[in-house]
């Protein structure tokens, strides 16, 4: 289903025939030069694609100016309330604004349409749970996944009518249901746009990591999400690798190697977690997309080890290994530390 249009930020490209691409926001004032250079050239080591910048006041807009002449990360202004600030960005010379249509005035968009048109400029429409307003509210009947639809359509449509269609839109919401039934209104009444995806305020650790992965997971496999963020209460590159671990799981992009592993249990043959914690730094320089199995036991051990790329099956002694299905050898478990290096890299 993804979207058939695409956009261009510099030199990101979103949607149509692009990869699922995974964004973060910097957690850092743009009054701090220095943090927020290194937390972006940190994000882009991690794969983060895309960074939105909070900008809350145009008064920052020189200090915008000199993270983007400075950084190498793509980045997208995130403005609210008042459209002279998306203003201030755009001259600053950011290519791509975030605008939340629950705090902007339709009736004070011209300005920032015109110059977006000029510049080429893409508006992401972001509308959010908490921000949207009681006239879209009451317009839904109180249904709130409808209303940020509503939010999202007012704006679309204004920038349609405008004959501006550089664009991606954005419904989230801290509600999972909610967030997911708003996200399939838009993708079914603006199929031809990119999606960006994802559970706002999901919150910190592993709660905050299976809602958000809940949200994200169920729209993409839907085929809704163009670009997406996990947005937790920890540090952005965390979120990049939630991100990634995502859209590994549902195939739709491959970084770093895939590890398969037991959950184990008495059947087990040798420590798997010891094992695991053994091959995870290994599997970590591994190319791309590389299997890895780790299995404890004969039910599924052999064939699973055999089947990935690289193969660990416990015995009583400790592991035999598997290189492309073919039998390596049987190692004690104590030997592993030293074997493994070679056995993963040869």
């Amino acid at each position: 289903m993804f979207s058939k249009l695409q956009v261009k930020i510099n030199n990101l490209t979103i949607g149509g025939d692009s990869p699922v691409r995974v964004e973060s926001m910097l957690k850092v004032a743009l009054k701090d030069h220095e943090g927020c250079v290194n937390q972006c050239e940190s994000l882009r080591n991690c794969g983060c694609e895309l960074a939105r910048v909070a900008l809350p006041d145009k008064n920052l807009a020189q200090d915008l100016k000199f993270l983007l002449e400075n950084s190498r990360l793509t980045l997208m202004a995130d403005i609210h309330f008042d459209p002279a600030i998306a203003i201030a960005a755009m001259e600053a010379g950011c290519r791509a604004i975030r605008i939340n249509p629950g705090n902007m005035p339709l009736n004070k968009l011209h300005d920032v349409i015109t110059l977006a048109k000029n510049l080429g400029v893409v508006i992401r429409i972001g509308a959010n749970g908490g921000s949207v307003s009681q006239a879209q509210l009451e317009q839904a009947h109180g249904d709130r996944a409808q209303a940020l639809f509503i939010a999202v359509r007012e704006q679309a449509e204004l920038l349609l009518g405008a004959k501006f269609e550089n664009m991606i839109l954005s419904a989230k919401s801290s509600n999972v249901r909610e967030c997911v039934k708003a996200n399939e209104l838009i993708a079914k009444n603006y199929p031809d746009f990119p999606m960006h995806i994802g559970l706002t305020e999901a919150g910190p650790g592993d709660s905050g990591i299976v809602k958000g992965t809940a949200c994200i997971s169920a729209l993409l496999a839907r085929g809704i999400g163009d670009t997406l963020r996990v947005s937790l209460t920890d540090q952005p590159e965390r979120e990049v690798k939630v991100g990634y671990e995502i859209i590994k799981a549902l195939e739709l992009r491959a970084r770093g190697a895939n590890l398969i592993s037991c959950p184990t249990c008495g059947r087990r043959r040798t420590d798997v977690m010891n094992l695991v914690k053994l091959v995870e730094p290994l599997a970590a320089k591994l190319p791309d997309g590389t299997s890895v199995a780790v299995m404890g036991c004969e039910v599924n051990g052999p064939k699973e080890a055999r089947h990935a790329e690289f193969g660990i099956a416990g015995t009583p002694r400790g592991a035999v290994l598997f290189r492309h299905g073919e039998t390596v050898g049987e190692y004690e478990f104590d030997k592993l530390a030293e074997i493994l290096p070679e056995f993963l890299h040869a």
